[in-house]
Order: C-alpha cells, then structure tokens, then sequence
C-alpha cells in the first residue's frame, strides 16, 4: 500500500511554526483594523464562469493554473486561484456597494496548479484587501502606506516598491495596437509564449521572465507615453501623495499584472531574496470589475500579499515570533491532587487573563511529569502533591534559571503569575 502524503504543493503548517503564522497573521489584522477596514469571508469553491469572467479567459491562470472540476450537479466549480473576484461577487450577492463604499479584508487559502517552489505552493495563503466606491488616488495611496507600515511592524527592510499606470481600457486598448505593431515586427525574436499572447494579450509580454526577451521588452513602446489624461493626473497625484509621506518607489513601465481586470494604478512590492518570483505584495485599481460582473459601475481598488513568502523573508531575517509556549506546567500527583490541580488550573486562568497553562493529563510519575513540563517549554512548573493538598499550597519549581523553589497560595501564585504576562 502507497504511503499516504500530502499532494506536491500544498503542505502542513505543524505546531513548531505555526507560532509564526499566528503572530503574522494578527499583526495584519491588527493593522487593517487601525485603518477602518472589515473582515469579510468568502467559500474557497465559486462557480467557474466567476473567474473566467473576471480574471480573464485568456490569462495564464484561466487556461493553465485553475483547479477546476464538475460537481454532481454537473455544474463547473473551481477552487478559488484569487480573492478579488470572489468578494466583489460576494458584494454584489449582498448589495454591500449600495450607495456606500466598504473596506474589507480577507485571509485564507488559495489554489493555482503551477510550479511549487519556495514561499510558492500550489495551495497558498493570502491577506486581501479591497475598496470600493472611492475613485481618487487617496485611497490608492493609502493602500500603499497600509502595507509600508506593515513591513515597519514585522521588521521587514529588503523589499523595494514598483509602480505603475495601465490607463483606462480605451487607452489600453489603443496601445495594445502600437503593441502588437511592435512586436510583430520584432517577431522573430519572440519565444513561444510571447508568440501566443501576441494573439491574446500583449501586455502580458511585457512581463515575461525570459532573459533573452528583456532587451526587446526594455526597448517597447511605454504605456506611460499613451495613457489618457485623466489617469496621467490620477498617477501624478499618487506621487506627489507618496512623495509627500516619505515613500520611496521606483517607476516599472513593465508592470502589467496577470489579471484582466486592472485599470490605471498597478503597484508591486518586491524582494530579491525569493529568486525569480519575488513578489511579496500586489495590487491596483480594478474599476471595472463591478460593472463587469454585473453591477454598477464602481471604483475599486485593493492588494494582496502573499503569507508564505512573508514568512520565508522573516525567517531568513531571523525574526522571533511571539512566544506561545505554556507559561507555566502544572504537575499532580494523587487522586487528591488531580482534584485539587483541576480546579486550581480553572481558577488562575479566571484570574490571569492571558495566562499560558498547560496541566499534565495522563498521569505518570513526578520524574514523567517533570520531563514533560521540561519539554513543553514552560517557565515554571507547579507542584501539587499530598503535602500541597493538605496545606492549600502550590510549590512552584523555575525551569530555565537556577532559582530557589517556593511555595505559594493561590492567591500568591496568581499574582507570581500574572507578572509573567
């Protein structure tokens, strides 16, 4: 019999590290919340024609990368590849852009069949945020400078921002023609991707990763060059916002992004330690996308950042996560003291708000017990025997220094332990 594994590309997160997403993880929350933004939840399953519509049909991750299957309905249902799509559908379902506008933010899993390699897997996690009903440039930057706070709170220096406008579709797609002109006349230089998005999408050769096409790509016509004038002043105002808050970025004419449903502002956050994909946080106006869904038309704007790939820079940066190891080991020994230890535990977890206490279960000996309470990671452990029982005490042992042992009432003990928060 075939040994059972997880599927390539989708992985455990086991106890030793999930301290770390925990502390990551409330950390965003934390931020999004300081910024007035609200937590929605979206299922991971949507009807196929949901991403085919918004991302695109001709995108490489519609004809490529979607985890895609037939129900027992027969309906087309895919696990979801992004969050936009999704929440604007959500929105709509519940007439949540009805004559207001939102900020909302979500986490959880994510599925694109595509190469595994490090901080990207085939089932991956990302926070997402996404605004409607605000059409300036205020609150593109305020995307931004949510996310530079952000890397201030983890400790997260070596990543750089690129930024960049796509227009409006009228201006895109009068682009996209000098485009395709420009490359079909270098056309033998292309590779065969770029060949086929010739066809379907010429914006997306700009992007390309093949080394050999950078000196052509470098050379192409600007977007910048071509954009209408209102998102010419749309994209200044964010600079001159940016400019003025201290935050630095770097212009990327490339910067195309591989959804559909971009307009005017795209922008990446970027490292060079992750290799060749080095993106650790992306996003931009998508304005049309309500009204392509089938609502009114509504601006709309937002990022996501992707939790793995945080994680594998914080961890080469030798960040410590928060310590979620038990403060404190309670050992017992007797019938007695497991009663007694039982409702001493309740009662200093009442007491201690934030307390981290694990009690021993499964009996065993004192020299067991001291060996679990050793491995637990825990300060202190506390001892209740016979002796403790009959004279209301808890002794209480230090296990990382070499202090003398004392021992304490409960209420002593509670107020020893709420100094360890």
């Amino acid at each position: 019999m075939a040994k059972l594994q997880a599927i390539r590309g989708m992985h455990d997160v086991l106890p030793e590290q999930s301290s770390a997403w925990q502390t990551l993880e409330s950390i965003v929350r934390e931020t999004l919340t300081a910024y007035g933004y609200q937590e929605i939840r979206m299922p991971i399953l949507e009807k196929t024609e949901l991403f085919c519509r918004s991302i695109g049909e001709v995108t490489d991750i519609v004809e490529k990368e979607m985890y895609t299957f037939a129900d027992r309905n027969g309906d087309s249902l895919t696990l979801r590849p992004e969050g936009t799509a999704s929440c604007v559908r959500a929105c709509l379902e519940h007439s949540l852009l009805r004559g207001q506008s939102q900020r909302l933010w979500y986490n959880g899993p994510m599925f694109r069949h595509e190469r595994p390699q490090r901080g990207r897997y085939r089932q991956f996690h990302q926070f997402g945020v996404e605004t409607f009903g605000v059409a300036e440039a205020d609150i593109d930057a305020e995307l931004i400078l949510m996310t530079a706070r952000l890397w201030k709170r983890i400790g997260l220096t070596d990543v750089r921002l690129e930024l960049n406008s796509l227009g409006t579709a009228e201006a895109r797609a009068a682009y996209r023609d000098i485009l395709v002109d420009y490359f079909t006349a270098h056309r033998e230089q292309l590779d065969d991707d770029s060949l086929r998005r010739l066809e379907t999408n010429p914006l997306r050769i700009l992007d390309s990763k093949n080394p050999d096409m950078q000196e052509l790509n470098a050379n192409a016509p600007s977007l910048l060059e071509h954009l209408d004038e209102e998102s010419v002043t749309h994209f200044e105002t964010l600079k001159g916002l940016l400019d003025a808050a201290g935050i630095q970025y770097q212009i990327n004419t490339r910067l195309v992004r591989g959804l559909d449903y971009y307009s005017r502002t795209v922008f990446e956050w970027v490292t060079d330690q992750l290799g060749a994909q080095g993106t650790i946080c992306a996003g931009g106006r998508f304005d049309g996308l309500v009204e392509q869904l089938g609502g009114k038309a509504t601006p709309a704007a937002g990022f996501a950042m992707g939790v793995e790939r945080l994680l594998a820079l914080l961890e080469d940066a030798g960040w410590q996560p928060e310590n979620s190891q038990p403060h404190a080991y309670l050992l017992m020994v007797g019938d007695a003291a497991l009663q007694y230890g039982v409702k001493l535990a309740e009662s200093l977890r009442d007491a201690v708000p934030g307390l981290r206490l694990q009690m021993n279960c499964g009996a065993g000996s004192f020299k067991s017990q001291f060996k679990r309470a050793d491995k637990s990671g825990a300060q202190y452990a506390l001892i209740v025997g016979d002796d403790e029982v009959s004279q209301q005490l808890v002794s209480v042992k230090p296990l990382r220094n070499k202090d003398e042992q004392q021992s304490m009432n409960a209420t002593e003990l509670s107020e020893f332990l709420a100094g360890l928060i």
